[in-house]
């Protein structure tokens, strides 16, 4: 047999994150590409890779690196660039590691960020996101692992970026222009019937640069509201101990049950720094506004029509409460949130990414 014409490639499948529903939307829309990635644990990341033919490096077998990927960054970039793969073109989602993997065929890179243990260590770093033996190694090994992700980057044939912000980015750190398109939001056939689980809703990893912890704060300033956090993580334990009463963990949910999270709430909160952010857009899929930071992704994913973006001066409890009563007291367009959220759809996700395979 030949070689395939296209392959696809991923840092690591261990987590139900942004980049991993672009991946999936991959997987369903070019069911005959293989996938390649370091790690795989079925367990902890969507279904659609099940049915898929994935690929693993060495690192898989194993095991407490499958439960923590943070555990496996010093061998992560030499691991990737052993990884050849066979095909005319390969379609990389990257990161900070899948860009280096090899093959005699195109690369194409679907960057949803530089490495942000390289690029943003002030904020992803300080706020231990990595853990600490695995910040410890980000922080020993910075030097040599940058020059490891600009040789990688120059290999690329092409780079998209994500988002506007990302596109800054990646000419900022690479020196490369690259096109945005947008991640997809993959809709249920049917939406969740309406219910009433929260007013507040926060749908995050629960990691320091989430900024979990300050929607508990949110969350004591309006103890006449339900909040309800949807998402695990390292902090999971820490912050049901010092949530309010009004608040309640759902933790990892299946895709059904997620969209049932999102009908039944009032509004959507997003505190964290996002180079996307694609909760927002998920939100509006179902009719709810998003308040957020005036920063990063969310300035390609909220408008006006769809959410309240703060500005960084505003950033604390107080203002953020403010916001939510305000939000909750203004009669949003479920169908301008609709629209809005359509613009972001998976066939027009891959039509754009079609248009770069084919070049």
């Amino acid at each position: 047999m030949g070689r395939p014409p296209l392959a696809l490639a991923h840092d690591y499948l261990t987590q139900r994150g942004g980049a991993e529903r672009v991946v999936a939307t991959w997987c369903r829309s070019f069911p005959d590409a293989p996938l390649y990635t370091a790690l795989y644990d079925p367990a902890r990341t969507f279904d659609a890779f099940r049915t898929h033919e994935v690929h693993t490096s060495w690192l898989n077998r194993v095991g407490f690196l499958r439960h923590d990927h943070r555990r496996a960054l010093p061998l992560l970039a030499p691991t990737t660039s052993l990884q050849r793969i066979d095909a005319d073109v390969v379609l990389a989602s990257s990161s900070g590691w899948a860009h280096a993997v090899r093959t005699e065929g195109r690369l194409i890179v679907y960057c949803h960020a530089p490495a942000r243990w390289l690029y943003q260590k002030d904020r992803y770093l300080a706020a231990g996101a990595l853990g600490g033996a695995a910040t410890a190694a980000a922080h020993l090994l910075g030097s040599p692992l940058r020059a490891w992700d600009q040789r990688a980057a120059q290999r690329a044939d092409q780079y998209l970026a994500n988002s506007t912000f990302t596109q800054g980015l990646i000419r900022s750190v690479y020196g490369l222009d690259a096109p945005v398109i947008a991640p997809p939001v993959a809709l249920p056939s049917t939406l969740p019937a309406d219910s009433d689980r929260s007013d507040v809703l926060i749908v995050a990893r629960l990691l320091p640069y989430k900024n979990v912890d300050l929607a508990m704060e949110v969350a004591r300033e309006l103890s006449d509201l339900r909040f309800r956090v949807v998402g695990d993580g390292p902090l999971r334990e820490s912050l049901e101990r010092s949530a309010p009463s009004n608040v309640s963990f759902a933790g990892a949910v299946d895709e059904l049950d997620l969209w049932r999270e999102y009908t039944g709430t009032r509004v959507h909160l997003a505190l964290s720094h996002e180079d996307f952010g694609i909760t927002p857009l998920e939100a509006a899929a179902a009719g709810r506004p998003t308040i957020a930071r005036r920063s990063g992704g969310y300035l390609d994913t909220i408008t006006e029509s769809t959410g309240i973006l703060l500005d960084e001066a505003l950033i604390n409890a107080r203002s953020v409460a403010q916001a939510v009563r305000g939000a909750l007291g203004r009669d949003w367009g479920r169908i301008d949130l609709q629209t809005h959220a359509a613009n972001f759809s998976p066939a027009r996700h891959i039509e754009r990414i079609q248009s770069f395979l084919g070049a």
